[in-house]
């Protein structure tokens, strides 16, 4: 049916499906979420969509003629396989394929990020923006691009990325084997790490920023993050230029980057004044498998 959108986010813990009934309302008329089980391998995560589809299907007594599909990775234009994902069980598969034979429906694949800043984008905190970067700061770093409510995939897959930017080549090295990425300084394992190299402590992110005032290594590691983070998004908005920024994952709540975060980013763009508007998520865990859902609307 044509006035259904299914939407399925692929987790590396769970795997979440979702129907919605409106191209501009988060109104689903089912929300489900499985275990990803990812030690069982790439055929038995099939097994577990396949599953998911046929609950979902029963759940609301419809059924799809189309399947968007939020992924840890990118699907490779030139060889058809994913590729760059953190469950590694899929890189290098056919991952569209194989979902096509085994459900009989076509799918949409984007990544999590895309995922992201389409449903920001279309529903959340970047409406009625012609373009939105949206970023995701959290256990990893990464960006969507969205063009008049449409995901812009690149030539090779690959745009947004910015978490794989190098800020500094002697930077902290990074899993996809280069040093100084935007994700080894932004992330929330990193932000944690940095702390404890300062003082010898572990604590959560929270806390460190929480902390910023009495304790010199949590003052620092505040510092180091807005430094960074204006550096990094400055670079975007220069060859970018979108209306707006939408903010996601747990670092993103950070309220440091909706002030003193603005500034450092003013301090380095190509222009005399920052008008791109910098803003907070609006739909917390929906975005991903509501992005996936907008992905055939």
């Amino acid at each position: 049916m044509n006035d259904r959108y299914w939407g399925i986010d692929l987790g590396g813990t769970k795997i979440e499906g979702t129907v919605l009934t409106s191209a501009s309302e988060p109104d689903p008329l089912c929300r489900i979420r499985i275990p990803t089980e990812a030690d069982g391998g790439y055929e038995h995560i099939l097994a577990r969509i396949h599953g998911l589809v046929e609950q979902m299907g029963e759940e609301t007594g419809t059924r799809p003629e189309c399947i968007g599909f939020g992924t840890p990775g990118v699907l490779d234009p030139r060889t058809q396989n994913l590729k760059n994902s953190s469950t590694m069980c899929y890189n290098g598969r056919p991952l569209k394929r194989d979902l096509e034979e085994r459900l009989g429906v076509t799918v949409v694949l984007a990544n999590d990020a895309n995922c992201f800043a389409l449903a920001e984008a279309r529903l959340g905190a970047g409406r009625s923006a012609e373009t939105v970067f949206g970023v995701i700061l959290g256990t990893g770093v990464g960006g969507g691009v969205v063009i008049d409510g449409k995901v812009l995939y690149g030539g090779q897959g690959i745009a947004g990325e910015w978490g794989h930017n190098v800020l500094d080549p002697a930077g902290p090295p990074c899993y996809c084997g280069r040093c100084g990425c935007v994700e080894t300084f932004l992330s929330g394992p990193a932000l944690e790490r940095y702390y404890e190299s300062l003082t010898g402590e572990k604590r959560a992110l929270q806390e460190i920023v929480e902390r910023r005032e009495t304790d010199a290594g949590a003052g620092a590691t505040v510092e180091r993050l807005l430094a960074y983070f204006g550096r990094a998004l400055a670079s975007v908005i220069n060859i970018l230029d979108p209306h707006a920024v939408v903010l996601g994952g747990g670092v993103s709540n950070i309220e440091l980057l909706y002030a003193a975060g603005l500034e450092e980013i003013a301090r380095h763009i190509f222009n005399d004044r920052l008008e791109t508007r910098i803003v907070k998520h609006q739909l917390g865990d929906s975005a991903g498998v509501f992005g996936a859902a907008m992905l055939v609307a």
